[in-house]
């Protein structure tokens, strides 16, 4: 048995490429395993593949129960600078809950940050090796910061959340920084991704890019017309319903109804 796990491994493994992050690894590992039983003789039946087994099998396989939420819990603290620390990293959670302790749920493949019975943040989990002080990584989300640029607006130039802002959102505030009071105009147009739909924000800048100058004002009416309700289709009255006296616009007829009524 032990020689065939390893000659399997070996087969698996054999000219795997490098690997960008653990998700396309896995990818790649489901992908490989497939294409293997279509090629591995059953060890009972040689005349048929493992994967012609699992086509008979999965008719008779019980449903699959919903997942198991399972994760390990621990309380942590918020930093001034709205961060937490697990495993040498540093994760970015909403700025009201700096300083105050959170819940973190620890996942395999994400980081979940809990407060007064909410979900407050989520990241993908990073892995880092350095143990030295100040090592690691930091995982920043720039949405967690937008109500300290509210108070204090030129942070939106050298802070390093802001830096991986969506590209439309860079370009317009290369734009914008340039005229006096461009921050605050930047910081007013990322606001509303906190309350709207942050797709429709960003095809609102993206409209707002098209024309020579820019402004906070056009990227709020783009908002704004794309947050419209769209207005109803006129409606087809079946033919039994006809117009019989065609309305006539007179705009003398309430004149006339004041001297009556005199």
């Amino acid at each position: 048995m032990e020689k065939g796990v390893r000659d399997s491994r070996h087969r698996l493994w054999q000219d795997a490429p490098a690997f960008a992050s653990l998700e396309s690894l896995n990818s790649w590992l489901q992908q490989r395993c497939l294409a293997l039983w279509q090629e591995l003789p059953h060890p009972e039946d040689r005349t048929r593949t493992i994967a012609d087994y699992w086509q008979d099998e999965q008719q008779h396989l019980m449903p699959l129960p919903a997942a198991f939420d399972g994760f390990v819990e621990h309380t942590k603290r918020v930093s001034s600078t709205c961060l937490i620390a697990f495993e040498h990293n540093r994760y970015s959670v909403p700025a009201s809950f700096a300083n105050r302790s959170v819940s973190l749920r620890v996942y395999p493949d994400r980081l979940v940050i809990v407060a007064e019975a909410n979900v407050g943040a989520v990241h993908q989990r990073a892995f880092s090796r350095d143990r030295k002080a100040g090592g690691g990584k930091t995982i920043y989300d720039w949405r967690h910061y937008l109500s300290v640029v509210q108070r204090k607006p030129c942070a939106l130039r050298n802070g390093a959340p802001f830096s991986e802002l969506p590209e439309n959102f860079r370009q317009l505030q290369e734009i914008l920084l340039r005229r006096p009071g461009g921050d605050r105009e930047m910081v007013d147009v990322l606001s509303p991704v906190l309350m709207h739909d942050e797709r429709l924000a960003e095809q609102a800048v993206t409209a707002a890019l098209e024309i020579e100058r820019p402004s906070k004002q056009h990227v709020l009416n783009c908002l704004g017309r794309l947050n419209d309700t769209p207005r109803p289709q006129p409606l087809t009255p079946p033919a039994t319903l006809r117009l019989v006296i065609e309305p006539i616009a007179d705009n003398q007829r309430y004149d006339r109804l004041r001297e009556r009524n005199r």
